[in-house]
């Protein structure tokens, strides 16, 4: 059930956010004036303040989801924030070891050369086989 709650809030965002080919025309689409949006918006405000007394159950079920939600988020952010700072901790030089300031493409004059592992290639190995040249046929 969740999910299908899901699924239907995600899909109806996207379609709201879904950009439209045309603006509807002007004659067509709703004329509402600013008096009657502002005395729409007071009469639902009004209704909901009414609803907790016309369902009690509702609104302490709602209520309690409302809790819920706010401390799921609330934990989703305090978790986000230690990825975060825990990021910003594992980057941090440590005192002692100096990050190199250079990219490893140029050569620096200061620097060591690199430890370089013992060759484990024989003689033979290393040899190159001769090939004449190419003759045209």
């Amino acid at each position: 059930m969740r999910f299908l709650l899901r699924i239907t809030f995600w899909l109806g965002l996207v379609l709201v956010l879904l950009p439209r080919d045309k603006t509807p025309a002007p004659e067509k689409a709703p004329q509402i004036g600013a008096t009657e949006a502002v005395q729409a918006a007071t009469a639902a405000v009004s209704d909901m303040t009414q609803f907790c007394k016309r369902q009690p159950a509702a609104c302490e079920v709602g209520g309690q989801a409302a809790t819920m939600i706010g401390q799921r988020a609330q934990d989703g952010a305090r978790k986000l924030y230690q990825i975060i700072t825990d990021k910003d901790k594992k980057d941090q030089v440590i005192p002692d070891k100096k990050a190199p300031d250079h990219t490893g493409s140029i050569g620096v004059a200061d620097a060591a050369p690199p430890e370089v592992a013992p060759d484990t290639l024989t003689a033979d190995d290393l040899a190159v086989d001769w090939r004449g040249p190419e003759t045209p046929n």
